[in-house]
C-alpha cells in the first residue's frame, strides 16, 4: 500500500501520525535492502552538507557565546565562577549543539528534500516508479535521510569544537575568566557520555528531519502552492518533533548515566 495521501488535511491526526510511523518503519527496513542507491546517497550528502556547514559554523559561534556568558555572569552571582567552564561546555554539547544542526538540516536541507519530492510528486513520477515495479522510498527517500542523518552526526562535531571555542574565548576575554578555571572544571564535570548522547541525538534529529521532509513531499496539496505549504508544514513539524525528543532523551539520560564524580 502506499505511503502516500491525496491531501493532507483529509485525514485524522491520528491517520497521519501513523502513516508516518509507517514510512519511518519502510525506511528503516529498506535502507537494508539491496540495491542500495550510493550515487544518490553520495549526491544528497554533498548537497546537504554544502547548504548547512557554513551556517551552522557561523551560528554556533554565537549560541557558544551566549551560553557562556549567561552561565559565567550567574557562577559568578553565586561565587561559583569556577564552574563555568564544564556548566558551558555540558549545555553546548548535550543541548545546543544537536539542536543547531538538526534545525539548519531541516531548514535548509529538509526543505530541500520536500521540495524535490513534492515537486515529482505531483508530475506523478512516484506513480510512474510504482508502475513499473520501483519503490520510491527505497529509490529516492532512503539515500536522502541516510544522508541528512550523516551530514547531522559529522556536523554535530563541528559544532561542539566551536561552541566550546567560542565560549572560552568570551569567558576569558570579556568577562575576565581564568583559562586554568575554564579548563580544569570541563574536565572536572564532563564525561566521555555527554558526546555520545550528543551524536545519538544528532543522529536520531537527521532521521527525524529527513523522514518529516520527505513524507510531506510525498503528500503535497495540489500544485506548486501545495508544495510550497508541504515544505513549510515540514519544517514547523520537524520543529516541534525536535524538541520533544530531545526533552525525552536528555530525560533518559539524565536517569541512566549519573553525573561525574556523584
Amino acid at each position: 500500500m502506499s505511503v502516500r495521501e491525496s491531501t493532507f488535511p483529509g485525514v485524522g491526526a491520528l491517520r497521519q501520525t501513523g502513516r508516518l510511523f509507517a514510512l519511518a518503519a519502510s525506511v528503516v527496513r529498506l535502507t537494508f535492502k539491496r540495491p542500495f542507491q550510493k550515487r544518490e546517497f553520495v549526491e544528497q550528502f554533498w548537497f546537504i552538507a554544502s547548504v548547512t556547514i557554513l551556517p551552522t559554523a557561523l551560528v554556533s559561534i554565537p549560541f557558544g557565546a551566549v551560553i557562556a556568558l549567561q552561565v559565567g555572569s550567574l557562577t559568578k552571582q553565586l561565587g561559583a565562577q569556577s564552574f563555568t567552564g564544564g556548566a558551558s561546555v555540558l549545555a553546548v554539547i548535550q543541548q545546543a549543539s544537536p539542536l543547531i544542526v538538526a534545525l539548519l538540516i531541516s531548514g535548509a536541507g529538509g526543505s530541500a528534500i520536500c521540495a524535490d519530492i513534492g515537486s515529482r510528486t505531483i508530475r506523478e513520477e512516484m506513480d510512474a516508479m510504482e508502475v513499473m515495479g520501483v519503490s520510491p522510498v527505497q529509490r529516492l527517500i532512503v539515500p536522502r535521510v541516510l544522508a541528512a542523518m550523516l551530514v547531522a552526526v559529522l556536523l554535530n562535531g563541528l559544532v561542539s569544537v566551536v561552541g566550546v571555542l567560542g565560549g572560552y574565548f568570551f569567558n576569558v576575554i570579556m568577562q575576565g575568566g581564568t583559562p586554568g578555571a575554564y579548563l580544569a572544571s570541563f574536565s572536572a564535570l564532563a564525561q566521555l557520555p555527554d558526546l555520545y548522547i550528543s551524536e545519538l541525538k544528532a543522529l536520531i534529529f537527521g532521521f527525524i528531519a529527513g523522514v518529516v521532509a520527505a513524507y510531506r513531499g510525498l503528500n503535497p496539496g495540489k500544485g506548486p502552492k501545495g508544495v510550497g505549504d508541504a515544505v513549510n508544514q515540514s519544517v514547523v513539524i520537524t520543529f516541534l518533533l525536535l524538541f520533544f525528543v530531545n526533552l525525552v532523551l536528555t530525560a533518559i539520560y539524565l536517569q541512566i548515566v549519573p553525573a561525574k564524580g556523584s
